[in-house]
């Protein structure tokens, strides 16, 4: 399989994640796989009032200048990691 369609197969398997899995992990993926998809940030810094929607373009912004093959690779091994960690 191609790196696109393991992304496609662990962005799947993300959704199985326990709801135990931190949100700290989670807006990592949600950053990643922004990237991955989208690429850098294009949008504008949601305001205090919006503290979930703030800290998912903080998390996506983190990760901005990497290439979609690099944010791809890194989601699939956070969420290898997250599924071993849940399976302990």
């Amino acid at each position: 399989m191609g790196l696109l369609e393991d992304f496609q197969e662990y962005a799947n398997k993300a959704k199985t994640l326990p709801p135990s899995t931190k949100e700290a992990d989670k807006l990592i993926l949600y950053g990643l796989y922004k990237q991955a998809m989208i690429g850098n940030v294009n949008t504008d810094r949601p305001g205090m009032l919006s503290p979930t929607d703030r800290a998912k373009w903080d998390a996506w912004k983190a990760v901005e200048g990497k290439t979609k093959e690099q944010a791809m690779t890194e989601y699939i091994a956070k969420v290898k990691d997250l599924l071993g960690q849940s399976a302990k």
